[in-house]
């Protein structure tokens, strides 16, 4: 819609406002405005949603419309394109403006799916900002997440020699999030991030999201390569331990990036693990589809790291109301899955994501599958103990894309099944090489349900290939512990190595067992 009056000055007063189609009820969302030789319109009432990325960063094209806002626009003709979340189609609108003093520009959008109809709620869980102000900070985190469509996210703590005193987030107190949470209406959790690297950026034990902690785990970094000072003689066992004995929940971040994260996850001392955190790090293929060929229940999740750079979120299937304990429980559970735009359905035989099929013998199972997105994701794939086992190309659907999938699937071993769409590049994969549908961030699209798993006979999944690799990876992490690490004594040192020393024995032991 668009109403408009005329008055000489140098600008036009435009009241901005994005409702939904179906009952008019007003919207947060993004807007991009451009004139008509394509040149980006950045109205300095609205924030950037790019804040704090780079030049060139497609976001810094788009501005945050938290609410019907009035803006100044230049005379002349326009066109204005909105989005809200993931679940909308996007809208765009013709306007002229020349010789007019105001106007009045409604944009509605169409929502193709409702994923909080049937109890999911989205998060980012790896959040950090930093170099802005505390007032830009307030800003960021009142107006953003809500604009994406998120329900909740988690702002983490985290130190770095010197740099650190320009962390922004690490200032906010569990007071403050409960004052973002009541501004905003989208829900915020602590977090902090527990690491070790043995250069300052290098791989070292790795990193670990510490979320719903009672008190800070310290040192929250540990050792010279981070902190400048110190030794490597603490694990990151010892933090995730003392925060899981205060009720709080374990992400490990980057995909298989440090050389804690196999004993930690053949221990059973993490909860899910994140991918594509401020990085690519791999594929699902490097870290999920191992650990879970080792019969292991891995949730799958994901967040931006510095900044929201991206969508990316987890949407978790969860019982009200909406708290963070009760989101971290779902996630925990594996009723989830992560994207940063195509939206996921899986069931099998009726069973919901997360859920364990029991089967005394052989026999079919019936798989349902489907996704929607307003971006072409191409196609939808089932993916069988790591490999695809059926695929189905997208059809455009109004304003959106969509693709359904239904068969019977003959199981005669234990499985576990998930539903992804194609994994973006990887720079040295040569399986992945193909460039996948860029999202308005710019962004390779992906999406990957957590899986169901079938177990037959009592047994679950178990991949005796895959175990010789791992254990082999952790004998190689080990040597390279001994090789790099500075300890103060023999204790220090021995406290560091039992992390893997003891995973290994336990492997040996399974191993040989077949």
């Amino acid at each position: 819609m668009f109403l408009c009056g005329s008055r000489a000055q140098e600008e036009c007063l435009v009241k901005l406002s994005i409702v939904d189609s179906s009952s008019g009820r007003a919207l947060s969302g993004l807007v991009r405005i451009k004139d008509a030789e394509g040149k980006v319109i950045r109205p300095a009432q609205l924030m950037s949603r790019g804040m704090g990325l780079k030049d060139g960063e497609p976001l810094l094209d788009w501005s945050v419309l938290p609410k019907a806002t009035t803006v100044e626009l230049p005379h002349r003709k326009l066109t204005v394109e909105a989005i809200g979340g993931l679940e909308t189609e996007a809208s765009k609108i013709s306007i002229d403006l020349t010789g007019k003093s105001k106007a009045d520009v409604r944009l509605s959008l169409l929502t193709f799916h409702n994923p909080r109809e049937a109890g999911w709620r989205s998060a980012n869980t790896h959040l950090h900002l930093m170099k802005i102000s505390r007032d830009d900070c307030d800003r960021y985190l009142q107006e953003i997440p809500k604009a994406d469509g998120l329900d909740m996210v988690f702002l983490s703590y985290l130190e770095r020699a010197v740099a650190d005193r320009e962390y922004t987030s690490n200032r906010y107190t569990d007071d403050d999030l409960d004052g973002l949470t009541k501004a905003s209406g989208v829900v915020f959790g602590n977090g902090e991030e527990h690491r070790h690297n043995f250069a300052g950026f290098g791989q070292g034990y790795g990193h670990v999201m510490l979320l719903d902690i009672q008190k800070l785990i310290q040192p929250v970094s540990i050792g010279p390569g981070i902190m400048k000072e110190g030794t490597d003689g603490l694990p990151l066992r010892r933090g995730i331990e003392t925060a899981r004995r205060d009720g709080a929940k374990v992400i490990w971040c980057h995909n298989n990036w440090g050389m804690e994260s196999l004993p930690s996850w053949l221990d059973k001392k993490i909860h899910a693990q994140n991918i594509f955190d401020g990085g690519t790090h791999g594929s699902f293929k490097d870290s999920f589809y191992r650990y879970l060929n080792l019969g292991l229940h891995v949730p799958f999740s994901t967040g931006t790291d510095w900044f929201m750079y991206d969508f990316s979120r987890v949407y978790v299937q969860m019982e009200e109301p909406l708290t963070v304990k009760n989101w971290l429980n779902g996630l925990a559970a594996g009723r989830n899955y992560i994207t940063n735009g195509p939206l996921l359905e899986l069931t099998v035989n009726g069973k919901d994501i997360g859920s364990t099929i029991r089967m005394t013998k052989s026999g079919e199972l019936q798989v349902n599958a489907s996704g929607a997105g307003r971006l072409d994701f191409r196609e939808l794939q089932v993916v069988v103990n790591g490999k695809v086992v059926k695929r189905q190309s997208t059809q455009k659907v109004g304003g959106h894309f969509e693709a359904k999938l239904q068969f019977k699937l003959l199981v005669d071993e234990p499985v576990w099944l998930a539903l992804r769409t194609p994994p973006p590049m990887v720079k040295d994969d040569p399986e992945l090489q193909t460039r996948g549908t860029l999202n308005e961030a710019g962004r390779e699209l992906f999406g990957h349900t957590s899986p169901i798993y079938v177990n037959v006979d009592g047994s679950g999944v178990w991949d005796q290939t895959t175990a010789k690799q791992i254990l082999a990876e952790m004998q190689a992490n080990h040597k390279a512990i001994v090789e790099n690490g500075k300890f103060e004594d023999a204790q220090a040192k021995a406290r560091v190595l039992d992390v893997h020393g003891t995973a290994i024995d336990t492997l040996k032991a399974r191993i040989e067992q077949d």
